[in-house]
């Protein structure tokens, strides 16, 4: 299972910590109920070890609490259907990224975030706040210590987005586009609307490359989603990356596109 993102991990490792001590629980102890060593225990609560699904299920298990922990990760986390995405996600040393309607979610600002996630209206403004900071948070693998090498590719209707109150979110959401496109390792590229109909329209998806040379696939919709780690799927993953990929300006074209279309939605 995937990492439980940052803040909300931070939060959940100092409950249990609280939970343990207040059953009488060494972290030698903890740790064999829990089926992890003391040393493991220890990683996790000083911060220095991801805190896992797994590790959770676990704390639940030598806890007896009854799904309690494993239940607040996946309510005001990451749903339980992408946490394995976010795991390959993070230990990606490529990133392939289509979307043909939206911004990929490690590329959106915050208020394009947040008005995108307010589109669910099952959500609270609770939740939505919380989505929202945990997809910000998400966003530190392109700006940390060991970065993927990212390439984006977007469908030109998705930076062109127009409606009520978009058009300064739409402009901040663009330039941050552009800023991020400029650095080395981001590569993004704009399919023009005048290429017509092309296979990306069916849906979007990505793979990800790991450092032992494989790679697995994402697929989302309305329901969910599901990480593609079948051979033939991924195959065909790649394949459709290819003709997506063809399909796209080059880089230097796609941020004069990008440009264009930042002075076309007005000032920020």
């Amino acid at each position: 299972m995937g990492d439980v993102p940052s803040p909300l991990a931070d939060f959940i490792v100092g409950e249990i910590r609280r939970a343990r001590g207040a059953s009488g629980m060494t972290q030698e102890s903890f740790g064999r109920a829990a089926g992890f060593s003391a040393s493991h225990v220890s990683a996790v609560e000083s911060g220095t070890r991801a805190l896992t699904m797994d590790f959770i299920k676990g704390t639940d298990r030598a806890l007896n609490s009854g799904g309690l922990f494993e239940r607040l990760a996946t309510k005001f986390g990451a749903p339980s259907w992408f946490l394995p995405w976010l795991d390959a996600e993070r230990r990606a040393t490529q990133l392939r990224y289509f979307e043909p309607n939206l911004i990929p979610g490690l590329l959106q600002v915050e208020h394009y975030a947040r008005t995108v996630l307010r589109t669910v209206e099952s959500l609270t403004d609770e939740e939505v706040e919380q989505r929202v900071e945990a997809r910000m948070s998400r966003q530190t693998i392109l700006t940390g210590e060991h970065r993927p090498q990212f390439v984006a590719v977007l469908d030109e209707a998705a930076i062109r987005r127009t409606g009520d109150g978009l058009g300064g979110i739409m402009a901040q959401q663009v330039a941050h586009l552009v800023e991020m496109a400029e650095l080395p390792h981001v590569h993004v590229h704009v399919i023009p609307i005048g290429s017509g109909l092309h296979i990306g329209l069916s849906g979007p998806f990505a793979l990800a490359r790991s450092d032992e040379g494989v790679w697995v696939g994402h697929l989302e919709n309305q329901l969910g989603g599901e990480v593609i780690d079948k051979d033939d799927d991924v195959a065909t993953l790649q394949a459709r990356w290819e003709s997506v990929r063809n399909e796209a300006l080059p880089r230097r074209q796609s941020i004069d596109l990008l440009k264009e279309v930042e002075s076309h939605h007005g000032p920020q």
